[in-house]
């Protein structure tokens, strides 16, 4: 199984201490043995697992899922607003134009 990063991913883990990485690689060798560990969420983000870990006292939420064969680590970052973020991210990623359509569709009304 090949492990991808987003571009989300990638750029916040840049910012973390090398021992948090080290926290971090840990956690992501745990969902590779049992990939189940995580949540999998519903509604818009249904096959999106999140496992949740600390990092220091800060709790980290880590999402995922499986892309074909493959491990995606789509994004991490603490709780406050990381629903939300997600939801946004996935959105914009997966549906670009969607959210200039409903816009042009509102100034139209």
């Amino acid at each position: 199984m090949e492990v991808l990063q987003s571009a989300s991913f990638k750029k916040r883990v840049r910012s973390f201490h090398r021992q948090d990485k080290r926290t971090l690689d840990k956690q992501i060798r745990k969902i590779l043995k049992d990939p189940t560990m995580g949540q999998e969420k519903k509604g818009d983000l249904k096959g999106v697992f999140v496992h949740k870990f600390k990092i220091h006292a800060t709790q980290y939420l880590l999402s995922y899922r499986f892309v074909g064969g493959n491990l995606e680590l789509i994004m991490i970052g603490p709780h406050e607003n990381y629903y939300r973020d997600l939801s946004d991210y996935l959105k914009a990623r997966y549906h670009p134009h969607r959210r200039e359509i409903s816009e042009g569709h509102r100034d139209r009304g």
